[in-house]
């Protein structure tokens, strides 16, 4: 075993708890706009600015009409990224396209920063033939290898120990890049947590792990998750280096990220950085968060919603308008409207693309398996859907 020689030595009998390290938030934008006493902005120019406004603009939008969708019966099933969208905007704009993402269920703002188009986001969600998850996939669960996005898995924290064994992958490989992991803090309670954690810093991978810590595991609040300092406490006792911020501040986590990405490339180890935010939407359209959480409470927060904030920040610095919104989330939503009543209308992929791109050459009993279907389908037509623009 090895033995750390430089470890302090103390004669006193005394236990630590987790009042011997607290860790502070970073903030540096304030509700008006203004920047706190003493904070310096990071170097983010106008151009990445507005577009960063206008991406979180738009997944609020889109948010708001398929949550309306799912209501209406259109659509089985979603979740939005209501209330975190500066933690998803701030940590996607520090990376660049060739690094690796790996997210959970809310970082959909994400795939719209790399240039996933509305009309890709609609395929998804409603299975059909353009879908490029050919349908396999609950909606919300996005991929897109053009974009280097991993598809997203519904089992809580499966990407964490993924990620780190890319990271080193990508390591071993010489590329010039890293992995970029996004979980919650209801996700840091299973064991994967732990080990992608372990993983990462024994094994030195470059990636970067960002907690969104929003108060909720669907009704669970933090309070009865864990009795430590956070999600960043156990990032310090895995030997990784860690920060953790206000996830209502985009320029604290724009910060935050950017000095992350650096750490882990040249030094090639990983980093964790725990968002401190707020969900304001429900877990998901299955969720009623009125059973477990006051009206009060969401109030409180919503006064602190990321990007009112970031607006307030922009219009300060001469960069936008506040009558600029109103035109363009109309027009956000009557492109999100239109897509939606394409997307529905789509046919539903053949049914031979259930077995297709699992293996090589489909196994026999893949084949078998596809003709019994095939063969159940034809004998009760009434009770499916053609499948299929061919209708296979």
């Amino acid at each position: 075993m090895a033995i750390d020689n430089h470890a302090e030595v103390t004669s006193s009998l005394a236990f630590l708890d987790s009042a011997a390290l607290r860790i502070p938030t970073l903030s540096l934008l304030q509700a008006d706009g203004s920047l706190t006493t003493g904070a310096k902005a990071p170097p983010l120019h106008q151009k990445l600015a507005e577009k960063l406004y206008r991406d979180m603009l738009y997944i609020r939008c889109l948010d708001e009409r398929m949550v309306g969708a799912q209501r209406q019966g259109r659509l089985s099933f979603y979740l939005t990224c209501t209330g975190e969208e500066a933690a998803v905007a701030g940590t996607i704009a520090a990376f660049q396209p060739e690094d690796m993402v790996m997210a959970q269920y809310r970082e959909q703002l994400a795939l719209r920063f790399r240039g996933f188009s509305t009309a890709e986001f609609m395929n998804q969600l409603f299975s059909n033939a353009q879908d490029v998850g050919k349908g396999r996939q609950m909606p919300v669960h996005y991929g897109s290898r053009k974009l280097n996005f991993m598809t997203i898995s519904s089992p809580l924290a499966t990407q964490i120990p993924q990620a780190a064994g890319y990271a080193y992958g990508q390591k071993l490989s010489g590329q010039d890049a890293c992995t970029l992991c996004y979980f919650g803090e209801g996700a840091a309670s299973e064991g994967d947590f732990h080990a992608g954690l372990n993983m990462a810093a024994v094994l030195n991978c470059p990636v970067v792990f960002v907690a969104r810590n929003n108060g909720y595991a669907i009704s669970t609040p933090a309070s009865e998750q864990y009795a430590g300092d956070g999600i960043a406490a156990r990032g310090i006792g895995y030997g990784i280096k860690t920060i953790r911020v206000d996830g209502n501040d985009i320029l604290a986590v724009y910060a935050a990220a950017l000095e992350a990405r650096k750490i882990a490339l040249n030094n090639s180890c990983p980093v964790l950085i725990e968002t401190m935010s707020y969900r304001l939407g429900a877990h998901s359209t299955s969720d009623d968060p009125s059973g477990y959480r006051s009206a009060e409470e969401e109030q409180q927060w919503r006064q602190k919603d990321p990007i009112t904030r970031m607006k307030n920040w922009l219009i300060k610095q001469q960069w936008w308008q506040e009558e600029v919104d109103q035109e363009l989330q109309k027009s956000f939503r009557s492109e999100i409207l239109q897509e939606l009543k394409a997307a529905e209308k789509r046919p539903k992929p053949a049914l031979d693309t259930l077995i297709s791109d699992v293996y090589k050459t489909p196994p026999a009993h893949l084949l078998r398996q596809l003709t019994d279907l095939e063969s159940h389908v034809a004998k009760y037509p009434e009770s499916y859907q053609m499948h299929g623009e061919g209708g296979r």
